[in-house]
């Protein structure tokens, strides 16, 4: 769910410190983000969240202690969802990428991301959207699904009407809902209906999880195979 920000309060938790202070020194460089804790592991995360009740969490994926995974399944319940959660992750190396979408992140930043990277993605983020039209998420989720052939669906296709499938097969290609409308040529309240109908049916959370199901059930294929 969107919701209107003023000012970001942000947490930021990774073991290296020279990375966590780095992010820290650059988020704090605006005028609509603030710091307000860190972290150095999965447990500190947790706690420093529960005291200070940022809008969004940039967690590591791996941490001692508790993971970011473990930590962001913890702090979302927590907080009733309302803090977001962007992990941080290098690519290539992180085998756990589906499992902290499903866990609920709302997208993934490479540690030696720019620093324009880095401020859209957490403004995207905070702001209750999931970060999927950046080429690496795309192809993060598609190598880590492929990866996971051997899990059957939990949903089959058969439970969407034909346009409700067309619209997620776009959610999940990183189109928003004004491209979608663009796309199908029918207006933006039609294709929020759409989504919220697909979602109940399909026991969404969020459109990072629609992305996972959407290959999952071979609406969209991973990258470097024909569509």
């Amino acid at each position: 769910m969107k919701k209107e920000l003023g000012v970001i309060r942000a947490l930021v938790a990774d073991d290296q410190a020279v990375v966590r202070t780095g992010f820290m020194n650059l988020l704090n460089t605006q005028e609509d983000i603030e710091v307000v804790g860190e972290a150095e592991d999965g447990v500190q995360a947790v706690r420093i969240a529960a005291e200070t009740r940022p809008d969004l969490a940039l967690l590591d994926i791996r941490m001692p202690h508790k993971n970011g995974i473990e930590a962001a399944r913890e702090i979302l319940a927590a907080s009733g969802g309302t803090t977001k959660v962007l992990m941080l992750t290098t690519f290539g190396l992180d085998e756990y990428v589906y499992d902290a979408l499903a866990a609920g992140a709302g997208g993934f930043l490479l540690k030696d991301a720019t620093f324009p990277e880095l401020l859209h993605a957490v403004r995207v983020v905070a702001a209750g959207n999931a970060l999927l039209s950046p080429e690496i998420t795309k192809r993060l989720i598609g190598a880590f699904v492929r990866a996971r052939t051997e899990r059957l669906p939990v949903h089959s296709v058969g439970e969407l009407t034909a346009r409700e499938a067309e619209v997620l097969t776009l959610i999940a290609r990183g189109l928003s809902n004004t491209e979608i409308a663009s796309r199908l040529t029918i207006t933006d309240h039609t294709v929020k209906t759409h989504i919220n109908r697909l979602f109940a049916k399909l026991k969404l959370r969020d459109r990072a999880q629609a992305v996972i199901v959407a290959y999952e059930l071979g609406l969209v294929r991973v990258e470097g195979r024909a569509d």
